[in-house]
């Protein structure tokens, strides 16, 4: 019957991005939630797909440009959704709202919470991770939205001079292996653990030791450690610096603070929120000039009244206003951004940064730092079909999670 055949996708006229360069008027075939084929000429795609054993749909993006689907590994939450605090459903409602703005892939971002919160948001994420992969199975429905990667600690073992807008009274100090066991582990033998820490708290080198002994993937942030103890953290296993410039030291001419060894630091990666509040265009461009675009990542860092607009919301015990697209906290401070990475995508382009690499910092990039680039980033031959179609204004025509349509206008 019908319904058993494998559904193929056949996507003509589209601009696709690849990691060697952008491809014009070309093809794509997708079979099942895989890749298999980049056809040079679009009226030449149908001769790769005549096989009786699957059902076809085209879809013609009319030019529109293809690009991997969108990664984030900081957000905190969107449509007035508090990771740290949601059930499944609201889980959902976000990764649902996410896929209509390009993301296919995205780490929820807990804020240093209550031992109780924590365990009931790892149970949320395992509810929806088994959703998730479950879904993956039903070929012929829509997909359920961005997938779930598995969770980011941000804290709540960071440095309380430079807290930014997490609540330093759930912060923790760390003596031993038992004091880590609070930090939950997921269901799924293929969820990231990962979570951002301050070296220079006291045992902080023996935690980044005893976290990745446990399977994290640390980062580096909320911190003022100097360059030596930056160094040992490095040595231990840490790779990469929780949105850069900011919650951190900066570059002075006689005490190079945590920016500087992170721009010179070539085995970190470095992610930037750019929305041109937490960031400088001119800081952005120093950046990239330092680091180059393959140690680039693009994070959102999104709160809850992402995609809700102007106003004032009760999240993380405080009321947090939004103004004009900027968050404020009761104390006068940044308290995350409402941007998603569709946003950071259009800004590194009015800064006349390669589509090519734009496409890097938010999709190779952030898969490569997650240890998921096997899968996905990339739009290769062989990879899971995590794609956004966008049209020459920058809005998502569609989205494609798993080769299947998540997202569609």
């Amino acid at each position: 019957m019908n319904d058993k055949k494998t559904p193929t996708l056949l996507i003509k006229n589209a601009r696709i991005v690849t990691p060697d360069g952008t491809l014009e008027n070309v093809a794509l075939v997708i079979k099942g939630s895989r890749i298999v084929s980049v056809v040079d000429k679009s009226h030449d795609a149908g001769t790769k797909i005549d096989d009786p054993s699957t059902s076809m749909r085209e879809i013609d993006l009319r030019g529109a440009t293809l690009l991997p689907g969108f990664v984030d590994l900081h957000i905190h939450g969107a449509v007035g959704v508090d990771v740290v605090s949601a059930d499944a459903e609201g889980l959902s409602k976000v990764a649902k709202y996410l896929a209509g703005q390009g993301t296919t892939t995205w780490l929820p971002t807990f804020v240093p919470a209550r031992d109780e919160e924590y365990e009931s948001a790892i149970r949320a994420i395992d509810e929806v991770m088994t959703r998730q992969a479950e879904d993956a199975n039903n070929s012929h429905q829509a997909a359920f939205g961005a997938r779930v990667a598995g969770v980011h600690y941000e804290g709540p073992f960071v440095n309380r001079e430079m807290r930014g807008a997490l609540r330093s009274v759930y912060f923790k100090d760390y003596t031993d292996a038992r004091d880590v066991d609070f930090m939950r582990k997921l269901r799924s033998s293929n969820a990231v653990h990962f979570t951002t820490i301050a070296p220079e708290i006291p045992n902080g080198i023996e935690l980044t030791k005893e976290l990745i002994r446990r399977g994290f993937i640390i980062s580096i942030g909320h911190t003022r450690a100097d360059v030596a103890t930056l160094d040992e953290a490095c040595a231990a296993g840490a790779r990469h610096v929780t949105h850069l410039y900011n919650a951190m030291t900066g570059l002075h001419h006689r005490a190079p603070g945590v920016v500087g060894w992170a721009l010179t630091k070539p085995e970190m990666t470095c992610e930037v929120i750019a929305d041109l509040l937490h960031v400088d265009e001119f800081a952005l461009q120093i950046a990239l000039k330092c680091k180059g675009v393959e140690r680039m990542v693009l994070v959102s860092d999104a709160v809850a009244p992402t995609g809700l607009g102007d106003g004032e919301y009760e999240f993380w015990d405080e009321t947090i206003k939004v103004i004009n697209g900027k968050t404020e906290n009761e104390r006068g401070g940044l308290a995350g951004s409402v941007i998603t990475i569709l946003d950071a995508v259009r800004v590194m382009l009015k800064l006349d940064v390669p589509l090519v690499d734009v496409a890097r910092m938010a999709a190779t990039n952030p898969a490569r730092v997650l240890g998921i680039d096997a899968e996905t980033g990339s739009i290769e031959t062989g990879k899971r079909a995590d794609l956004v179609a966008v049209d020459d204004a920058g809005n998502v025509r569609m989205t494609l999670v798993g080769g299947r349509v998540a997202f569609e206008v």
